[in-house]
This record gives structure tokens, C-alpha cells and sequence, in this order.
């Protein structure tokens, strides 16, 4: 049995995302478990100030970031100087990993985890930030885990943006990961294979969840070759013969595009090859959102990834 420290902080009411173009933030208030949406805030950055890459610098002026930061954090109110932090993507390499055995130290795993991921890592393992969470487990015995590797100079460009702009980030994931967990915060979460599309205007990513478990994750960035159709279609060949879907429960789709109307192209091509209606994600289901915010569709997307990152931090706390 284990208690909380009388001096554990409390997760953070404040979360910040920083993409391509643009500062967003969100602040929640709550009363026991039950969430709300209290404020939420955008700040627009110039082309090329935030270039979201794996293994190149991603913040071009960090001191301009920084400004959007405080801007933003400004608008959303609060006296909390912690907050969470959501990054792109695409600066990390997400891998699932499986172990017929795992080890019951907690160090032993991690140097395991470490030592697997360094096969296929783009990067020395020593210069990055390695993270890992269970995934699906098998009738075997088996267990998954759901692996990101993300260059910690990196990682350090956004901390120090947030940092500059007054705050500390206490807790960085990526954008997809909070988006999926802002659905399964919501009231009725999907049940079976479902599918979630995280789509901006730099790169796109494609997540396939088993109830809870993630079991997989596919992003394709705005230099690659094949269309997302392409991907789409790949990615649903993969479910159908490798993961041996049986076909989607729900599909979603969540982010921000050049607006509005590439967004329901997507939809719609997104329909026609899984044969299913394609459901935008509503943070609402996770958190209730005062009257005065503006409930437009481009607000929701903005807000789901924001949403997810504190609700999943304050309900494991």
C-alpha cells in the first residue's frame, strides 16, 4: 500500500502545445474528478520559427516561441508557473516492442527496453530520452510496451521555450498520445479495434487502439512520397492481415489543417476506404466547456490534445 507525500505536488491545470505555426493552451478547473474547460488560448507563429523534425534542431528562435508561450499563458489566467507541455509528433520514433518474459525489477526492463530500441534507434540511445508504457498482452504471456525515443537536445528546445515564457514544463508527451487520451477519458470511450488520425498541416498520424492498447502507430510527415490515401490504405492492409483486424468500431479524427474544408476532404476520403463514418474527437466527453468558449470545430481540435494530457495526468495522480 502506498500514500501520496504530504509535499506531492498536485499535476499541473495548465497545458501548453507548440506545433508548426502555431502556441495553443488550455487551462482546466476541477471539482473532485469532474473536469472543466475554464480558459483556452492560441497564439499564431511565423513559417519556420517551429520546424517539428526527429534529428534536427525543431526551434529556430526560442525567444519568439517564448513570447507566444507567455501570450498564450497570459490569456489563460491562473497563478500555476507548471504546466504540461505537448509537443509534435514527429520529433519522436515510436516503437512497440514485445517480451515473451518481462523482468520484475523495474531497472532491469529499462535496460532492456533501452538495449532493443538501440537496434533501430536513428540516433545514439545515450543522447535521447527513452519512455515506455505497457501495451497489449498476449494469451502467451507475452507483454508489449509502446516505446518513444525522442533526441533530448531536442526535447530541451521546447522545455526552454516554456522556461523563457515564465513556466515549467513538468510533463511533455506527444500530441497524438494526448489526443487518444482525451477519447479515452471521455463518458462512452470506444470499445474494440479503433482507429484515430491526428492530422496537421506538417504531418499526419495514423494510431490503431485494441480497447485500450495501443497496438499501432504510423505518422507520415509533409516530405514523404506516398499520399495519405496511400498510407491509409497500407495501414489498413497491416490491421487486416498482420494485426488480424476484424474491421474499425469507430473512426476519428482529430487536428488542425489549412482550414476547414481539408479537413472534411479528408473525412470523407477517410470513409470511403474504411466503409465507416469518420467522427471528429470532442474533448467535451472529457471535460465540460464553460458557455463564453467558442465551441467551433477548430477550437475542439485544438483543445482534444490539451484536454488529454490533463485529464490523464490528474486522473493516474
Amino acid at each position: 500500500m502506498s500514500t501520496p507525500g504530504l509535499l506531492q505536488p498536485s499535476p499541473p491545470d495548465l497545458a501548453i502545445e507548440i506545433e508548426a505555426g502555431l502556441v495553443s493552451g488550455a487551462r482546466l478547473t476541477w471539482r473532485g474528478r469532474e473536469a472543466t474547460i475554464a480558459a483556452h488560448a492560441v497564439a499564431p507563429l511565423p513559417d519556420g520559427v517551429v520546424v517539428p523534425a526527429l534529428a534536427a534542431p525543431n526551434i529556430h528562435d526560442v525567444l519568439l516561441v517564448a513570447r507566444a508561450i507567455a501570450q498564450v499563458a497570459g490569456k489563460l489566467g491562473g497563478r500555476s508557473r507548471r504546466a504540461a507541455l505537448v509537443v509534435p509528433d514527429t520529433i519522436a520514433k515510436v516503437s512497440l516492442i514485445r517480451f515473451e518474459k518481462v523482468p520484475a525489477k523495474a531497472a532491469d526492463l529499462a535496460e532492456l527496453v533501452r538495449w532493443q530500441i538501440r537496434k533501430t534507434a536513428p540516433f545514439p540511445v545515450d543522447q535521447a530520452i527513452v519512455s515506455f508504457t505497457p501495451g497489449a498482452g498476449g494469451s502467451d504471456g507475452s507483454q508489449e510496451f509502446v516505446v518513444s525515443l525522442a533526441r533530448a537536445d531536442i526535447v530541451a528546445q521546447y522545455e526552454e521555450a516554456c522556461s523563457r515564457a515564465g513556466l515549467h514544463a513538468g510533463l511533455v508527451d506527444l500530441a497524438t498520445f494526448s489526443a487518444i487520451n482525451s477519447v479515452l477519458a471521455g463518458a462512452n470511450p470506444p470499445g474494440g479495434d479503433w482507429l484515430l488520425v491526428h492530422a496537421t498541416p506538417t504531418y499526419t498520424t495514423l494510431a490503431v487502439m485494441r480497447d485500450r492498447d495501443l497496438i499501432f502507430f504510423r505518422h507520415r510527415d509533409e516530405e514523404t512520397e506516398s499520399t495519405l490515401t496511400d498510407v491509409v490504405h497500407q495501414t489498413a492492409m497491416y490491421y487486416e492481415d498482420r494485426l488480424k483486424g476484424e474491421g474499425f468500431s469507430r473512426a476519428l479524427l482529430t487536428g488542425w489543417t489549412e482550414g476547414h474544408g481539408a479537413t472534411d476532404t479528408l473525412a470523407r476520403s477517410l470513409e470511403e476506404r474504411l466503409g465507416i463514418a469518420v467522427e471528429p474527437v470532442d474533448p467535451r466527453t472529457a471535460a465540460s466547456l464553460l458557455d463564453r468558449i467558442n465551441a467551433s470545430p477548430a477550437v475542439l481540435d485544438a483543445l482534444a490534445p490539451l484536454v488529454g494530457i490533463l485529464v490523464r495526468e490528474r486522473r493516474v495522480a
